[in-house]
């Protein structure tokens, strides 16, 4: 008979994850001040959750699950709450030069629908597994699988407008790594 895991210290997931979770809290939201509120607000959320941890080795999951779902409510109220879209200011794009600084690329990124962004976010920059986005996303692997290559298409669409418009070569996407 196998005795129950212990729940793992909130200190300890501060210190193990807080890197990870902020860096795709930032990939999700696009700016510092966005990506540590939700980072912070990921870890009291799971404070009060940690009961609800089923498996301490799926704590990684678990935690970007929490993040993945305080970015959408929170993306929902804002929404709901702007009546008016301010437009952007203009003559700021012609200074970007051809290799994309990583502010560009979270742009564009952020102009992904969230259900191809997430994933790519999860597979490109935190190195999940296709298997690993599923059970975060709670959707079947083949749809991981079918969002991520829609998800590269629209993102390199995208990127290489970008670079046409200033005369560059268009944009190679890594192989897969799963």
């Amino acid at each position: 008979m196998s005795r129950p895991v212990p729940d793992p210290d909130i200190g300890q997931l501060v210190e193990h994850y807080y890197s990870l979770l902020y860096r795709f809290a930032y990939r999700l939201s696009g700016t510092a001040a966005d990506a540590e509120d939700l980072t912070q607000q990921t870890f009291l959320t799971a404070q009060r959750k940690l009961d609800q941890l089923r498996e301490a080795a799926s704590v990684r999951s678990w935690l970007c699950s929490i993040l993945r779902n305080l970015f959408l409510k929170t993306r929902r109220r804002q929404t709901m709450a702007s009546l008016e879209v301010l437009p952007e200011p203009e003559g700021e794009r012609n200074s970007d030069p051809p290799e994309f600084d990583s502010e560009t690329l979270q742009q564009v990124l952020g102009e992904l629908p969230e259900e191809f962004r997430t994933p790519l976010i999860l597979f490109y920059f935190e190195e999940f597994s296709y298997r690993e986005i599923a059970e975060q996303m709670q959707v079947p692997l083949g749809t991981i699988m079918s969002r991520l290559a829609r998800g590269r298409s629209q993102l390199k669409s995208k990127l290489n407008a970008l670079r046409g418009s200033l005369n560059a070569p268009p944009v190679q996407f890594p192989e897969s790594h799963d």
